[in-house]
């Protein structure tokens, strides 16, 4: 009886023993998962305050939307040659990518019109916001509401054609169709309307105090407005996205075929056609982005690698049009060719 009542507590104890092992175990993986996601939150917050912090983005308040915000005036780093008074564009800004350096700048948190760098935005929430790239979306009459009115630039995609997703994206970034944007906006948030709330959420998530959007494609809006340096900091961080680098960079796009398209159709980037093998002598412009209303004058975001290093480029303001020399282009090719010399 004894060695029985024995064996009971011998029982138990291992069981408690177990249960207690299995406690601690529990306790210790779950604080390991903590601490890991702690430190990727410390790491992603870090990143965006080096990010923000480097550019300096001094937001101005609601009341001074109908004029321009503080200027910056004209800044330049010994590394670059170019003086910002020979830029054709009243508005630039140049930054390393790697540590977000501004090299250059010229009037770079006035008030601008962004025109088709609008699309850069479009993009990137659009993006964050599909679940599968893959997914054919059916442009509606919606899509088309207004755009050829407005003169808008349209990729080539007809009423009722169903296009993949990625097709639409490189649709807004390469030839700048707005009826991509529309699309892709109808798609995720139901409306254009709905959409462009998301837009301004993300510009406010990332620092870009002195930038309101009213449309996703950059049709010309007294109240649709931003800065080279806001949209320095939008680049800075869609480049930290892979699909966005995909469909920024290539000179043109061949689409599957659809039902409206049996063959598909080619998209063409706008600044590779306006950049016409024109290169720079020490690298190469890698990808960009290129904007015009007649209020935002010519407008670029670029990317481009000199020597090892990447740099992006925002310009704006520039005159001329679509019919006259690329000032825009020429500014890029400039301002590129006098990092280092």
């Amino acid at each position: 009886m004894v060695r029985k009542v024995k064996k009971k507590k011998s029982k138990i104890l291992i069981s408690v023993a177990f249960l207690l092992m299995v406690g601690i175990t529990a306790f210790v993986y779950k604080s390991i998962i903590i601490l890991g996601y702690q430190h990727i939150f410390e790491k992603e917050y870090d990143d965006k305050t080096t990010l923000y912090s480097s550019l300096k983005i001094t937001p101005y308040s609601s009341d001074d939307r109908t004029t321009s915000a503080p200027s910056s005036n004209i800044e330049l780093d010994p590394s670059v040659s170019i003086s910002p008074d020979k830029l054709n564009s009243p508005n630039a800004i140049l930054i390393r990518l790697k540590d977000y350096t501004i090299l250059m700048q010229k009037n770079s948190e006035e008030k601008i019109y962004p025109a088709s760098l609008t699309k850069m935005m479009t993009a990137i929430v659009a993006i964050e916001n599909l679940p599968d790239l893959k997914e054919e979306i059916k442009l509606s009459n919606s899509t088309f509401q207004g755009l050829y009115e407005a003169d808008a630039s349209m990729a080539g995609f007809k009423l009722g054609e169903q296009v993949r997703a990625i097709d639409l994206l490189y649709g807004v970034m390469l030839p700048s169709g707005a009826e991509c944007c529309i699309g892709l906006a109808d798609q995720i948030a139901g409306s254009e309307q709905n959409f462009v709330k998301i837009m301004n959420q993300k510009a406010a998530d990332l620092g870009m105090g002195n930038t309101h959007f009213e449309n996703a494609t950059g049709l010309h809006n007294e109240n649709h407005y931003t800065t080279v340096k806001d949209l320095a900091i939008l680049l800075s961080y869609a480049l930290q996205n892979d699909t966005f680098r995909e469909i920024f960079a290539p000179s043109h796009h061949f689409t599957p075929s659809t039902n409206k398209h049996p063959g598909g159709i080619t998209l063409y980037s706008t600044m590779f056609k306006e950049l016409n093998n024109q290169n720079i002598i020490d690298g190469e412009i890698l990808e960009g982005k290129t904007g015009y209303t007649d209020e935002a004058g010519l407008c670029l975001a670029s990317l481009a690698k000199v020597g090892k290093q990447e740099y992006i480029l925002i310009s704006a303001g520039a005159k001329g049009d679509h019919h006259s020399e690329q000032y825009n282009i020429t500014d890029a090719l400039a301002v590129y060719n006098s990092i280092g010399k």
